[in-house]
């Protein structure tokens, strides 16, 4: 069987690093809010070229922590509106409604899959604050006219970029073309903890320091709360480890891109939709999606074919039981992308054999 991903290989490729990082915690007796989480936080903030990073829990987390932060300093109000991609993951609508906010579903574009930036203008009102992008399955959301429509109505840019970890646009990493990312390190991400973990990245100053206070417990001094917080702490282990990881994370990624080139070139089966070239030069690759009409036929075939493969995402979060009041929404391109995407393995502890196969059952997959 070829894994979706092999975790045990992932580690495996940093054994030494890791054990030696984790030997380094345990003996220094010291496990939250210590050095190792401080020299993280150092390198990651270098690595996306912000100028602050602030560990925490997990990706949801980060999210809402933003959200929470913006809420405190006075730059939202519950009520208010927050632009986001209908097809996205059920977490950046989670951080949202859990604030208070309003979520403002907009439609992806069928060929990038990511937000559809010519409906973003329509979807402004008097109400809207915000404008979360996701770069969603390693792809990059931003574009010029993101940039151009925050600044013009004066919205707050925040990016979720959990699956997105060393992207780069124009030369900028992803996690700094706006004015707050979230970062999710869940052990299957490009940049994977050991368990749960997330960051929050920015250049605002007032930001990371409420981020950083309201996650812990809302206390800027020890017994001393300004907020009524919330306990979100990266650990020292975590920490520790992902400074290992970091190291390798783009040629990591770049061996992603390898993969997925290899697929966008080898596959000219009819019935599948890859990405195109254009979405090769601007994704790292978390996921590798296919749209096939008969998704779940194919599902099966690469299965009894020894290939194993994920379902990003069955149901819409317009669909979800938790939003029982939005199931009247009618946003086809979204449901399109739903019923029809499949993730093939896509990672770097793929062999080139393994890419081969995978590239021949798929031209082979027959309607």
């Amino acid at each position: 069987m070829i894994k979706y991903l092999d975790l045990k290989k992932v580690t495996e490729a940093h054994a030494a690093g890791i054990k030696q990082a984790v030997e380094r915690v345990v003996d220094s007796g010291w496990y939250l809010k210590g050095a190792e989480t401080e020299a993280f936080e150092r390198a990651y903030a270098a690595f996306t070229g912000t100028a602050h990073c602030v560990g925490c829990g997990n990706g949801l987390d980060a999210l809402t922590l933003i959200l929470r932060a913006y809420i405190e300093m006075g730059v939202m109000s519950p009520g208010d509106e927050v632009i986001v991609p209908a097809n996205t993951y059920i977490a950046t609508i989670l951080s949202i409604t859990e604030n208070g906010l309003k979520p403002v579903l907009v439609e992806p574009r069928a060929d990038t899959l990511q937000i559809d930036d010519s409906l973003i203008e329509q979807a402004i009102t008097p109400r809207t604050r915000a404008l979360m992008i996701v770069h969603l399955y390693g792809r990059c959301a931003y574009t010029g006219l993101v940039g151009s429509l925050c600044r013009a109505y004066g919205l707050r840019l925040i990016e979720d970029n959990a699956q997105a970890h060393g992207l780069a646009w124009h030369g900028r990493r992803t996690g700094s073309l706006g004015d707050a990312a979230a970062h999710s390190f869940y052990p299957g991400k490009n940049l994977g903890a050991l368990g749960d973990a997330g960051a929050v990245t920015t250049d605002d100053t007032g930001l990371a320091d409420a981020v950083r206070a309201i996650a812990n417990y809302g206390s800027e001094a020890k017994y001393v709360f300004r907020y009524r917080g919330r306990n979100s702490r990266i650990d020292e282990l975590q920490a520790a480890v992902l400074a290992v990881k970091l190291r390798h994370l783009d040629a990591e990624n770049e061996r992603r891109r390898a993969v997925a080139r290899a697929y966008i070139e080898g596959v000219g089966n009819p019935l599948l939709t890859l990405p195109g070239e254009d979405y090769w030069r601007e994704s790292v690759f978390h996921i590798f999606p296919v749209l096939c009409p008969q998704r779940d036929r194919l599902q099966k075939y690469l299965a009894d074919n020894g290939v194993e493969t994920v379902i990003h995402y069955p149901i819409p979060p317009h669909r979800q039981q938790c939003y029982a009041s939005w199931a009247p929404l009618s946003l086809p391109v979204t449901e399109r992308i739903h019923r029809e995407e499949l993730s093939i393995p896509c990672n770097q502890t793929l062999t080139d054999a393994e890419v081969e196969t995978i590239t021949g059952l798929l031209n082979a997959f027959g309607g």
